[in-house]
């Protein structure tokens, strides 16, 4: 079994940490640089950033904070936002950043995916899919930041954008943001059982034990969360303790 992966995540809007609920009402959490300085001393295992607004405002990823950022940390960077072409994810490369996550634009061009995957390898290529249930119950897969409904169900999408070349999935459950609710399992069951990528599991989490659960559960491979990280209210070393009592493998 591959070890497991805790991973926090910055979402940064006008070069600050924001975070918010179902994707809305965002507050200012602080400076990205100084928060990913600290997930490098807690032990991370990675860390993505999200720049959350560059797809709508219509603008690229800030390659300034991203280099800043990955000036200071030593793990894993996989930064998203704005991303819609081969020249977009070779600028983050060279900006630091060790993956590059899709979403917005992967879903308008499939292709983007193959071309990012055939240029640089697809272990650099992550697809974000922000998923939503509708009334039916069905999983639909979310665009611009979650402001835009697709008619593209999210297991389904999950599938394609894996037979596009996308080395890994980073599958953001918009019901269960920020609301410290716990994992959406069910959702990461689906999926897991149509790809061969790994898959880390973003939106819900409130303790230390959701993230046992999505590993046990929900045949995940790592495990993002945001707010009780940002806020303190767990810590890295404290949620690795509780996954290891669980008798899970951690890195």
């Amino acid at each position: 079994m591959l070890a497991k992966r805790i991973i926090p995540c910055l979402d940064v809007d006008s070069g600050r940490v924001k975070k918010g609920v179902n994707f809305n009402n965002l507050t200012d959490v602080g400076d990205p640089v100084e928060i990913a300085a600290e997930y490098q001393r807690q032990g991370a295992d990675e860390l993505v950033f999200l720049d959350i607004t560059a797809t709508n405002e219509h603008r690229k990823t800030m390659t300034q904070v991203v280099e800043q950022v990955s000036s200071q940390v030593f793990m894993p960077l996989t930064i998203g936002g704005g991303v819609s072409s081969v020249q977009d994810i070779q600028a983050l490369l060279k900006a630091g950043a060790d993956k590059v996550a899709i979403n917005s634009a992967a879903v308008d061009n499939p292709d983007l995916i193959t071309a990012g995957a055939e240029k640089f390898g697809n272990q650099c290529i992550v697809v974000a899919i922000d998923v939503s249930k509708n009334k039916s119950g069905e999983y639909i897969v979310y665009i611009h930041g979650g402001k835009t409904a697709t008619k593209l169900n999210a297991i389904d999408w999950a599938k394609t954008a894996v037979e596009h070349g996308a080395g890994e999935l980073l599958i953001t459950s918009m019901d269960r943001d920020g609301t410290k609710d716990g994992f959406d399992i069910s959702l990461y069951q689906e999926i897991s059982q149509v790809v061969n990528v790994p898959i880390i599991a973003s939106g819900g989490a409130g303790r230390a034990l959701d993230f046992s659960e999505v590993f046990k559960q929900g045949n995940v491979d790592g495990a993002l969360a945001a707010s009780v990280f940002h806020y303190g209210e767990l810590t890295i070393e404290e949620v690795k303790q509780a996954v290891k009592k669980e008798g899970i493998t951690i890195r």
